[in-house]
């Protein structure tokens, strides 16, 4: 008898006298009973309450809202496949690939750095930038959890969790209302990151202190 064929018996006889697998019970909510404004006000609420700043904006001012937080802001990274509109508030002399450039523009704008395939930023790069700007695959009201899946416009998992300050664009008609119906939205195999406000712990004494796990101060401009 082979190493590997004792241990697979050794683990079938532990196994042998194990109780049968209960069937899980799947009666929980599934569906949103609330309307769109329902669903926007519950979440902002929610988003408040975890200290993250949140921003009602339409869409057509969204560049104009960007450029208002980030003024003073010397340096951004954005994902590849953000949408070239939300940064036309921005002067575009200061757009960098990976790795080049330093410090903000002649307008007094940040200068953008693009991460993507090709041209990925080292940890100590997106350490030294001010803000990451992205957008996001969707968000549940009920947890006030914004969710990020690796698409194009919301970029590597990593350039969202280091730097000190997250910028994150969500359409209103990406929230809704339970996990349920957010899970049904994601693609299982993408890398996932799920937010509920500003990265914060109270393990140390129990006091509150932000910016332990991720960024530090989290902005949601919520497209309406």
């Amino acid at each position: 008898m082979s190493a590997r064929e004792d241990i697979m018996n050794r683990i079938a006889s532990a196994l042998r006298d194990s109780p049968e697998t209960p069937v899980v019970p799947r009666a929980y909510r599934r569906s949103s009973g609330m309307t769109d404004a329902q669903r926007l006000q519950q979440l902002v609420d929610r988003l408040v309450d975890y200290k993250a700043n949140v921003f009602l904006t339409p869409a057509d001012d969204a560049p104009a809202q960007l450029a208002t937080l980030l003024a003073g802001s010397a340096s951004i990274v954005v994902p590849h496949g953000l949408p070239e509109q939300w940064l036309s508030e921005l002067t575009t002399t200061g757009k960098h690939q990976a790795g080049t450039g330093a410090g903000a523009n002649d307008a007094g704008m940040p200068v953008v750095h693009v991460d993507g395939p090709g041209h990925r930023l080292s940890v100590a790069e997106l350490d030294a930038v001010d803000a990451v700007v992205t957008g996001a695959a969707t968000a549940v009201s009920e947890t006030g959890t914004i969710m990020l899946d690796g698409s194009d416009d919301q970029g590597r998992r990593i350039i969202s969790l280091v730097p000190d300050r997250h910028i994150c664009l969500l359409h209103a008609t990406d929230i809704v209302e339970v996990l349920p119906e957010a899970i049904a939205r994601l693609e299982a195999t993408r890398p996932q990151t799920w937010i509920s406000g500003p990265s914060a712990t109270s393990d140390i004494e129990l006091e509150r202190v932000e910016g332990v796990h991720g960024p530090r101060t989290l902005d949601v401009i919520i497209l309406t």
